[in-house]
């Protein structure tokens, strides 16, 4: 029975270190050259390897648009009174840059979000134009015609170089395109004070005398991630693509499926997006709309995700407008889920979802109460060892009992020397006889296993816990503890939990048990603060708890 308990200790400290390998393998950062990426790379950004043939009497689908297309590198036309290039937008939430060529998001910067706390006037960069960590967001329109409607490497013109929310609640960026024959075209977008939510709409004016057929499509680029900042190599999450329809609710599309095999899916409303740890650039389709889901990859290991709506028809002097959302900040749960269903889900906790998220609002309820982050892990993890009280509690006097028997044990390991069998047989007895569940102290190790997982997601998944202080020296509970004075607390808190509980009659057993605690304290070394810190309070609780029973028991003996 000691050997059933060693296991389960050892379950515990491999899956500890299975959390960042295997997430390492399939997810981790890949080597890769730091390159520039062109704009005329960029705008080449377009679905399908092999695009097939464009039948007359069908509106082309993105996966022809780049056969169709020469496209200009951005320049000043003074001429028409209008400015082309990279316009400048800031609202209360964004700084960014839209190119005028096809009205791409290049680069995006989040003003509440500091790169670091030693950088807190370097703004986050969410989105840019160059690897690694490639990330653009591209929208356009395809037509009938050859050049009678915009894709995202068509020329707008705009009014401003930049524009400024200032104290306004809204702000409205209108970039403008003609095509030969007159087709009108306003791309414009709508920024909302406080929202991370942008309305990106596509309206088509029709004065010539033929009737104008086309669609639009919406797609994300992502190029592989750079190298990890030094405090967070070891916390390996998810970085690629995710869809999500209401039939086959949230699926990851990795960088590695794509290349598998492309996507190509009907669906009515949902969105998909590219993750990153803590951050997401989503797209938003109308939920009434069937849309084609689709990815490609492209030369220099960049990945398209994207969709395209059905096709529909302009009459004469008619007009029709495309609507989208787009979504890019941080995993906040409670707003992405009142953007559109399904979007909170990009807060990823895997299998344990169903155990992380009541602990993360019962987190969040606490910190609304406690204004600190590391006081309501603490107040957790109190309140999820009284859940626990009367179970630990069980576990611990069957331990206590366990250690009053230390020397009965030996001795008859003493008597039957290496004979295994009636060794055990005599123990099972022993057992038995004084009513003792050996397998008693192992039942709180199974209950904290999925509850210390669960939480170990809740913390590396959730931004509000990004750069949040505790007290002192700990300013980051996301982050490694610089100093590693909590990973040392808690293998010292450890080495006093494998005192307290009975010895394994196996002196080897007894020397690994004994080892545990610094094999540990290397681990935890690597880990968030925060979760070090719900493991150290939970140590020190159940330190506690096990010293004051065992000395009840031993005194009544």
């Amino acid at each position: 029975m000691d050997n059933l308990r060693l296991i389960l200790v050892f379950t515990l400290a491999f899956i500890v270190l299975l959390l960042w390998q295997a997430w390492n393998e399939d997810y981790g950062p890949k080597p890769e050259q730091e390159t520039a990426v062109t704009q005329s790379e960029i705008g080449s950004g377009n679905p399908a390897a092999s695009p097939p043939a464009i039948p007359s009497a069908e509106v082309a689908k993105p996966e022809s648009v780049g056969k169709q297309l020469t496209g200009t590198l951005p320049g000043v036309d003074d001429s028409m009174g209008t400015v082309s290039g990279k316009i400048g937008v800031t609202t209360d939430l964004f700084t960014l840059e839209i190119d005028t060529r096809g009205g791409s998001i290049l680069s995006l910067l989040l003003n509440e979000y500091p790169v670091s706390l030693e950088q807190k006037d370097v703004k986050f960069t969410l989105m840019r134009p160059t690897s690694p960590d490639l990330f653009v967001a591209q929208s356009g329109l395809i037509g009938l015609e050859k050049g009678e409607a915009p894709t995202h490497e068509a020329q707008y013109q705009s009014k401003e170089q930049h524009y400024s929310m200032g104290d306004k609640d809204s702000l409205v960026v209108d970039l403008s395109w003609t095509s030969p024959k007159g087709i009108q075209v306003t791309k414009r977008f709508t920024f909302t004070r406080g929202s991370y939510l942008v309305k990106v709409e596509h309206r088509i004016d029709n004065p010539t005398e033929a009737v104008w057929s086309g669609r639009e499509y919406r797609q994300l680029m992502r190029g592989l991630p750079g190298e990890k900042p030094a405090g967070s190599k070891f916390l390996y999450t998810y970085t690629g693509g995710a869809i999500y329809t209401p039939e086959e609710k949230y699926e990851k599309i990795s960088f590695e499926k794509m290349e598998e095999k492309p996507l190509s899916i009907e669906a009515k409303g949902g969105w998909f997006g590219m993750l990153q740890h803590y951050f997401i650039g989503a797209w938003i389709p109308p939920a009434d709309e069937t849309d084609h889901f689709y990815t490609n990859v492209l030369p220099g290991q960049r990945y398209v995700l994207g969709a395209y709506t059905p096709s529909i028809s302009v009459a004469p002097g008619g007009s029709h407008t495309f609507t989208t959302g787009f979504v890019a900040g941080p995993k906040l749960q409670d707003k992405l889920e009142a953007i559109t269903p399904g979007l909170e889900l990009t807060v990823d906790y895997g299998w344990l979802t169903v155990v992380a998220k009541p602990i993360f609002w019962l987190l969040k309820a606490i910190h609304k109460l406690l204004g600190n982050w590391g006081w309501s892990i603490i107040v957790l993890t109190l309140i999820i060892k009284l859940l626990f009280f009367k179970l630990s509690e069980t576990s611990y006097k069957s331990m206590a009992n366990m250690r009053k028997m230390t020397p009965r044990i030996q001795a008859l390991k003493d008597r039957y020397g290496d004979d295994k069998q009636r060794l055990n047989q005599a123990m099972m007895e022993m057992y038995k006889k004084e009513k003792i569940n050996p397998l008693g102290g192992c039942l709180p190790i199974v209950v904290q296993i999925p509850v210390f997982i669960a939480l170990y997601w809740v913390l590396l998944e959730s931004v509000e816990l990004r750069q949040a202080p505790w007290i002192f020296w700990i300013r980051d509970l996301s982050i490694k503890d610089q100093y590693y004075v909590l990973p040392l607390i808690m293998g010292i808190s450890m080495f006093i939990q494998q005192k307290l509980n009975p010895a394994p009659p196996d002196p080897m057993q007894a020397k690994i048990m004994m080892a545990l605690p610094f094999v540990f304290t290397v681990f935890f070394a690597f880990f968030p603060s925060g979760l070090v810190l719900y493991w150290v309070t939970n140590n020190i609780l159940s330190i506690s708890q096990q010293w004051v029973i065992t000395r009840q028991i031993e005194k009544a003996t």
